[in-house]
């Protein structure tokens, strides 16, 4: 490589190989439970207007003060290429009049950007698979979204995870557990780290899911939500752990799980790698492999009616991470066209094999008698030999014994003759 030669941007990345068999993996399986669920698949925009994001994440939230790629368009409009999909959905949802299909129940993936420092699993271009509800306020909602993060991570064979779950309570009950936590921490203010110094008065919310070890002393005996919640809030929680329990979806009370953004309400959840597992080993401190919430105030942020919400994520990467090595792609059919003069009708072979649906690799050039050998070392299901003997076309199929593609493939060829 010349020193002339443009590097990659540090925090991205050029996913080929196995990695990108197990990046396609995440996507294929994402595609296959959404649509079971019968969650809509939309597009949204890369970039949006900045004011979408930062009356959506808040103004202070190291996302939007510190992580968030602005720019200035020709226009003169800020833009930002978009750090997170919820916003952009909820302002779609507005914009566009979605609200006649409420509930809505959407799906979607691609890339996200974030100005952090990169680290195992993280970049500064990133990829999300995400699954949100709105219009819809009932527990049942909370469950099925559970219930489909739980199955996707089963079918990709990730079983080494659980799921954290804790009730933020509604708006009352969550600004009574507030203003508890403000008074507790006030007290022992001048011990806390700098950050849950800063947190304290904005959202203190936050000081709960602290790592720093200066905070963690003061943690056990802060206000739980239990002690604050209303009996409306106490009953919706009851109605999302039992539908889980009736899901067969395993959980775990998280009383330090939290969002710290004022439009939370109700259920927070974090799918986490268990303890010595395969998968905590794989993503190191990095742990939550899948999270959300419910978000019921987020959409009257954005100058739109009351209206619940609620959603999930998963980075696309960390996913490939724990799903690990993916075989390298099988063809269904390996063909060697052993003479020049038969490329047409290996051509013709070729298409016809396709059409029908099976994946197929041609050995077309180079030495005619190396052709075989070429294509016997594809790792294929099929091998197919096409050659002349005494004037006339020979297909010579071969396959391991029980093949089922090849009584379909040699029907194929039969009418090729």
């Amino acid at each position: 490589m010349s020193k002339n030669t443009p590097k990659a941007i540090r925090g991205t990345q050029d996913i080929f190989g196995s990695d990108a068999d197990a990046f396609a993996h995440v996507v294929d399986t994402f595609e296959r439970v959404r649509k079971l669920y019968r969650f809509r698949r939309i597009e949204m925009p890369v970039f949006e207007k900045t004011e979408v994001f930062a009356r959506s994440l808040g103004e202070t939230t190291d996302v939007v003060s510190k992580e968030m790629y602005s720019f200035e368009d020709r226009g003169g409009d800020s833009l930002t290429l978009r750090p997170e999909f919820t916003a952009g959905i909820a302002r779609a949802y507005l914009t566009n009049g979605w609200q006649q299909h409420a509930p809505l129940k959407v799906g979607t993936h691609g890339p996200l950007f974030r100005y952090e420092r990169p680290q195992k699993g993280r970049y500064r271009q990133f990829h999300q698979i995400d699954a949100e509800i709105i219009g819809a306020g009932e527990p049942q909602a909370d469950v099925e979204l559970l219930a489909m993060a739980d199955q996707l991570l089963r079918e990709l064979g990730i079983h080494d995870v659980t799921l954290h779950l804790n009730t933020l309570g509604d708006a009352d009950s969550r600004e009574a557990w507030r203003d508890a936590l403000v008074k507790y921490f006030r007290a022992v203010k001048g011990d806390l780290s700098e950050d849950s110094q800063e947190r304290l008065e904005k959202n203190p919310l936050r000081i709960l899911d602290s790592k720093d070890r200066k905070d963690k002393p003061f943690l056990p005996d802060a206000p739980k939500i239990d002690e604050f919640l209303s009996d409306e809030a106490r009953t919706f929680f009851e109605a999302v752990t039992s539908g889980l329990d009736a899901a067969g979806v395993k959980w775990v009370r998280a009383e330090s799980l939290v969002r710290g953004l004022d439009y939370y309400r109700h259920t927070a959840f974090e799918f986490i790698p268990d303890e010595g597992s395969a998968s905590a080993d794989k993503l190191g401190s990095q742990s939550t492999v899948l999270g959300g919430g419910r978000y019921d105030g987020l959409i009257e942020n954005l100058g739109g009616p009351a209206t619940p919400a609620v959603g999930w994520a998963a980075g696309i990467e960390r996913l490939a991470m724990l799903v690990g090595e993916r075989d390298a792609d099988i063809a269904d059919v390996s063909i060697a066209v052993e003479s020049d003069d038969l490329i047409n009708t290996g051509i013709s072979a070729n298409t016809a094999i396709r059409a029908a649906g099976f994946s197929t690799e041609i050995i077309a050039t180079g030495s005619p008698r190396k052709r075989f050998d070429k294509a016997a070392k594809v790792n294929a299901k099929v091998l197919l030999g096409i050659s002349a003997q005494n004037g006339e076309t020979v297909f010579n199929l071969r396959s391991a014994p029980g093949v089922e593609e090849y009584e379909r493939i040699e029907a194929i060829l039969k009418k090729l003759r």
